[in-house]
């Protein structure tokens, strides 16, 4: 009697173990997945800021024959490009991705002022391709703040906290910017 209970023990241990050993494995793959995932969706982002930031110089150029007034304009541009391609933090890009943002509805509304840039058709080509360029971003900023989001529930979930913990995972940054930063932007037009 004694040796058929100490089998069902060390079976019931075995296989508590192996479930034990199956669910820290899934659970890693799945924060694997989500980590790089995120770095996928970030990397997506990146690209299209850095084919904008190309796209800006060419558009200055192209008004600033026209809009000799708004000065101020094309120099908050400039400037934010130049941070943006300097940004080392998710938080720093969005930072000056909002400024270019709203620089560039600036410079489109002023445009609107001028007809002789209106009509140029390389200014009509770059507004195309820029305001193309943003919708982009803004589509990939959501993929990339969904995988953020999945990412930060999971390493807080219980159990998963434990592994996250174990794995010295960190909540992930948001590709957003708070009230009080959205507010700070100032674009004389």
């Amino acid at each position: 009697m004694g040796v058929g209970l100490d089998i069902t023990i060390i079976t019931g241990v075995v296989l508590v173990l192996i479930v034990l050993v199956f669910y820290f494995v899934l659970t890693y793959n799945g924060l694997v997945g989500l980590k790089n995932n995120i770095a996928k969706n970030w990397s997506n982002i990146d690209v299209l800021l850095k084919q904008r930031s190309q796209e800006l110089p060419l558009l200055v150029d192209t008004v600033r024959g026209y809009m000799k007034h708004e000065k101020d304009v094309l120099e908050t541009l400039t400037k934010a490009r130049i941070d943006i391609m300097s940004a080392k933090s998710v938080s720093e890009k969005a930072k000056a991705d909002l400024v270019i943002s709203e620089s560039l509805k600036s410079v489109f509304a002023v445009a609107e002022s001028y007809p002789d840039l209106k009509a140029n058709s390389n200014f009509l080509k770059l507004q195309d391709r820029i305001s193309g360029l943003e919708n982009e971003i803004a589509d990939r900023r959501e993929f990339f703040n969904d995988s953020v989001n999945n990412y930060n529930i999971k390493i807080e979930s219980f159990p998963d906290v434990f592994i996250a913990n174990m794995l010295k995972l960190e909540k992930k940054d948001l590709f957003s910017v708070n009230d009080s930063e959205k507010a700070a932007v100032d674009v004389k037009v």
